[in-house]
């Protein structure tokens, strides 16, 4: 379409130049065909005041130009019923095959939650292992340290009665001198 224009627009610059130059040669108007080109006509339409008057007729491009041609798109074949079925085939299996992509990928990603589930739950078991171990250690040292404090205790009570004995003796030892 572009083509045509410019080509038009060229056709136009040549037809003034021409019809300049008829206009000289020729002063009377014409009736017939004023000039012809090869892709267009012009015909004077009628004189006027203001100036001439064109009719310009635009010839569709030959098969041999070398301007824009205009191609026809290739005619639909007759579709067969083997190619039909063939066609509702090949689109069944490409849906039974999306499915079982979507279906895959469904299942990689229940694995994986499992898996995150598992890693989860067995952290959490050794956590309380650990934790259960710990206080179990600290039981036990809180209750040796009690142990031994009560130890320490009842040592240094059985310490201070035998030394309330032995002050006990010593007194009823100087009584009895004294008396």
């Amino acid at each position: 379409m572009a083509k045509t224009a410019i080509a038009y627009k060229e056709k136009m610059k040549e037809l003034s130049l021409v019809s300049l130059i008829c206009s000289c040669f020729y002063p009377e108007a014409h009736n017939k065909m004023m000039a012809e080109f090869e892709d267009m006509k012009v015909k004077p339409i009628n004189k006027r005041a203001s100036g001439q008057a064109f009719e310009v007729i635009l010839k569709p491009p030959s098969p041999t130009s070398d301007g824009y041609s205009i191609t026809t798109p290739p005619k639909k074949r007759d579709v067969s019923l083997e190619d039909i079925q063939k066609k509702l085939e090949a689109a069944e299996d490409r849906r039974k095959s999306q499915e079982a992509q979507v279906l895959k990928a469904l299942a990689e990603k229940r694995e994986h939650e499992r898996d995150v589930l598992l890693k989860a739950m067995e952290e959490n078991s050794n956590f309380s292992k650990m934790a259960e171990e710990k206080l179990i250690m600290k039981m036990d040292h809180n209750k040796k340290n009690r142990k031994a404090l009560l130890m320490a205790m009842l040592e240094r009570l059985q310490e201070k009665e035998r030394h309330a004995q032995g002050v006990r003796r010593n007194k009823e030892l100087r009584e009895e001198l004294t008396a």
